[in-house]
């Protein structure tokens, strides 16, 4: 089996040839080979050793995966670590009462005594990343079919993991890349205990909240800091009072000269998902048929989570998270599908595919790929769309059927495995229940229910919709069929689903089949199960074979271009420049925001554009310390042509000589489409100023020491 491999050779060939700086996320390990000159033709001054070292302290160091879903960065020698708002917003609801409402007041702990704990928050650091594609496609050949090969490959990633010994706490990672053509291992190290610090309070750190969420201008403070805490020689450990704070390798120095328009910035962290090599036939289902589903009904549940939100503030603070999450991609989506079609995406895949399939012209193989693609994406359609509207409203959306599947489990578990497998899992789904009942409204949901089950029973195909949901007339049938199931379930109500629990466990999963929830749920996703799932994961399985195949050959195709591999949660660099940007005719964005915007767009008594009255107050009286720029303004927020995405969130905004000028935590709108086609006149990155950051921390709060940690320094006055 030929491994395909980015070859070195590729760094000589002209920058001319080279994709748009700032596309891209690439593995740390391969700056030196495929990064390091342009990266320092832009204006960096660090090499690529600085940036991604094994033997040596390095950048990769102060870079923590937090929480398995954000990105965070250490801060201080202290183990001091800076992530965005909203992701520590969990745990700081977690914290928050009526009578001690974190989210509102915000929280700075005095002492490191009076940090909070937050079980099953980790940090989790990169040591070291090595090629192991020889090991893992050894055995593979041309002519296996999918599942003989992913079964070689599955066997050889089980003996590679067996000959590694490892530590506690201490663990290996392999993922495949370019659609599994090669194959790196991350070595990681786990640290169980990290405390909340400080959090601003949601006027500053979710300023402008759903409104702005995706928009630029924006001048939201999303930023939180952590600790992480180790035990004894600095090694991991689960919580204790007697753990420390931990001491890293390397933490970054801040810098106090912010940005100027074309400054080198480069962001580090753990992007989620993207998908850059997709034929012209995904982008267009994308665009023509699966966003535009998966937008209506989040805006439906949406529109009933505000009203309810905006009327009682319990609501709010219960469904707080819920709301942005849901809200999250909604947006996204939106943005994506404009900036698509904006950005002609579809027509610049048509050409590369053209000139893909010119290029192999006597390359039988090659050729076939795009037509034998684009029939499947055609017979996947219809079950896409059916997967992605069930998922949308009955596992996301409409919380009494999520957590009826998720009780589902328990039931499969007591009748697959017996007694004792069951005693086991239940401590698992009673602290999951315990997390749910308490930010759980039922008549809210109920609401929810009637709207979505309406929407699904009118827009999927007769055969893929439940008989309950069939022969209803209007809303009225909706509803009167949302007051049967929500009446009469016990799994509204915690104390009754407990209850329910504490049985024997024969006697509990026979309560809990006959639950209306239940009984509704699992004859849905059956039906789901076998209708839809069956044929779309057969379709599946041959896309991905023939995605993988097209990935191989586009390399072999234009040898003479970089290609960075899709993001899969795995440690990577972006880099680009401080930019504005045009959204539209007439429009020319400029890149840096001030504490003057947030001034202007205050609205009194909004949930979303509310100024904390200290704020008003520093304001008011320009009291900004050495935070202020040259111009004697406060920066709040600042955009690059950073390629990132989801999991980026919290990524430090790297300056040329690696001190920290940013977080970030968004993308514009226009730009979302990023993660499918990066289009450097108008995807750009959002970040908070770090300068703001400082600004909050010491003027606003009053937590000096936390300052007193940090390094800051003026890298442009020497």
């Amino acid at each position: 089996m030929k491994i395909l491999r980015i070859s070195i050779t590729i760094i000589l060939i002209s920058l001319g040839n080279l994709l748009f700086a700032g596309d891209g996320m690439w593995l740390p390990l391969l700056l030196k080979a495929l990064n390091e000159g342009e990266m320092q033709s832009m204006g960096m001054k660090l090499s690529a050793e600085d940036i991604y070292s094994v033997n040596q302290g390095s950048l990769k160091d102060a870079i923590v995966h937090f929480g398995g879903f954000c990105t965070s960065e250490v801060i201080s020698d202290q183990g001091l670590l800076l992530t965005n708002h909203h992701c520590g917003y969990s745990q700081i609801q977690s914290h928050s009462t009526l009578e001690n409402n974190l989210l509102k007041d915000g929280f700075w702990a005095q002492t490191k005594e009076d940090e909070l704990a937050n079980p099953g928050l980790f940090a989790r650091f990169i040591t070291r990343i090595d090629d192991v594609s020889d090991d893992v496609l050894k055995g593979v050949t041309k002519d296996m079919d999918e599942v003989s090969r992913q079964s070689m490959i599955d066997k050889n990633i089980d003996s590679i993991r067996g000959s590694i010994r490892l530590k506690e706490f201490h663990d290996i990672i392999i993922r495949p890349f370019y659609q599994g053509n090669q194959y790196f291992i991350f070595y990681t190290v786990t640290y169980n205990d990290v405390r909340l610090v400080g959090t601003p309070p949601e006027s500053i750190g979710k300023f402008g909240a759903d409104t702005d969420n995706w928009v630029w201008p924006r001048h939201t403070g999303d930023f939180a800091l952590f600790r992480i805490y180790a035990g004894p020689n600095n090694e991991p450990a689960e919580y204790s009072e007697n753990n420390v704070p931990y001491k890293p390798k390397h933490f970054l120095p801040i810098s106090l000269d912010g940005v100027e328009e074309g400054d080198f910035t480069m962001v580090f962290g753990f992007p989620g998902r993207t998908n850059q090599y997709l034929p012209g036939a995904a982008v267009e289902q994308i665009i023509e048929t699966l966003n535009p589903a998966k937008i209506e009904i989040r805006e439906t549940a949406l529109g009933i989570l505000d009203e309810k939100m905006r009327a009682d503030e319990q609501v709010r603070i219960q469904y707080a998270s819920k709301f942005a999450r849901i809200a999250n991609y909604w947006k996204k989506w939106i943005g994506e599908s404009q900036g698509l079609v904006k950005t002609n995406a579809l027509d610049k895949k048509s050409k590369f595919e053209e000139e893909f399939k010119m290029k192999n012209k006597d390359n039988r193989e090659n050729v076939s790929l795009l037509p034998q693609m684009e029939q499947l994406y055609k017979a996947i359609e219809p079950y896409a769309f059916t997967r992605d509207y069930y998922s949308e409203v009955a596992s996301r959306n409409i919380e009494l059927l999520s957590a009826s599947s998720i009780i589902g489990r328990l039931v499969s578990t007591f009748e697959n495995n017996g007694v004792d497998a069951y005693n086991r899992f239940l401590p698992r789904i009673q602290g999951y229940l315990q997390g749910f009942y308490k930010d759980y409204r039922p008549e809210i949901d109920k609401e929810v229910f009637a709207a979505l089950t309406e929407m699904y029973a009118n827009n999927v195909n007769a055969m893929y919709v439940p008989d309950q949901l069939k022969n209803k007339k209007g809303a009225k049938g909706f509803q009167m069929l949302a007051d049967e199931v929500y009446g009469s379930s016990s799994f509204t109500e915690m104390d009754k689903m407990m209850a329910i629990l504490d049985m024997d466990p024969a006697a509990a999963v026979e309560k809990i089949k006959m639950d209306p929830a239940y009984k509704l749920s699992s004859e849905w996703g059956s039906m789901i199960d076998e209708k839809v799932n069956v044929p779309y994961n057969e379709h599946k399985a041959k896309l991905d074979e023939y995605q993988r195949k097209y990935m191989q050959a586009i390399i072999e195709t234009f040898p003479n271009r970089r290609f960075y591999p899709d993001a899969n949660s795995t440690m990577r660099v972006s880099y680009g420049q401080v930019n504005g940007y045009k959204p539209k005719d007439g429009v020319c964005y400029t890149p840096v925001t001030y504490l003057d915007g947030v001034i202007e767009k205050y609205q009194p008594g909004d949930y979303e554009f509310d100024v904390h009255p200290k704020l008003l107050e520093l304001h008011e009286k320009e009291d900004y310390g050495q935070y202020a720029d040259t111009n004697g303004k406060v920066p709040v927020c600042f955009l690059g042509s950073n390629h990132t995405t989801g999991g980026n969130s919290g990524s430090p905004a790297i300056d040329a000589h690696g001190n920290l000028i940013g977080l970030n935590f968004d993308r514009v709108w226009e730009g979302t489409m990023s993660d499918i086609n990066y289009d450097k006149s108008i995807c750009r990155n959002i970040m908070v100023d770090a300068r703001f950051v400082l600004f909050i921390i010491d003027k606003f709060a009053g937590a000096s020491h936390l300052i007193d940690e940090m390094k800051l320094v003026h890298p442009k006055a020497e």
